[in-house]
């Protein structure tokens, strides 16, 4: 489906291929992916209730090891699909709304200004049980 262009590839998809694959994500080519999905998945942000938006708030490189999001995710949404896992750790800020977050077989629930931190090798997946929409920064080290 990513292929086909019939679906926009979660970042923890991208940041796992490049590292995989030995890309710096300041290449023009993985750049202009990048950007692109980023804005494909910003457009559709308003559409899908299966998944969240992300506008990345960092410019990786190879020398970067530390990438920042503002993510967006609908209100009473579930994420649906595959759990995300990469390689490295995972800190998310709760600005505004709730957050429930499964990580590995533990589930927990945050409230506007908590945050959590966790080893993102761990399968782990988002969604948001409350009213209102929920925005978050999400920041993720990359060994």
């Amino acid at each position: 489906d990513i292929e086909a262009d019939k679906i926009v590839p979660p970042v923890s998809l991208l940041l796992q291929l490049s590292r995989t694959l030995k890309l710096d994500m300041e290449d023009e080519d993985v750049a202009e992916v990048d950007q692109k999905a980023s804005r494909k998945r910003t457009k559709s942000h308003k559409k899908r209730v299966d998944s969240y938006a992300y506008h990345p708030l960092t410019k990786p490189a190879a020398d970067k090891h530390l990438r920042a999001y503002h993510v967006t995710i609908e209100a009473n949404t579930e994420h649906k699909g595959v759990e995300y896992h990469h390689e490295g750790e995972e800190f998310i800020y709760v600005i505004k709304g709730g957050l429930a977050i499964q990580v590995g077989d533990n589930m927990t629930t945050l409230a506007k200004g908590e945050s959590i931190h966790f080893n993102s090798s761990l399968h782990h997946k988002l969604s948001n049980p409350t009213a209102e929409e929920t925005r978050l920064l999400v920041v993720i080290y990359v060994p």
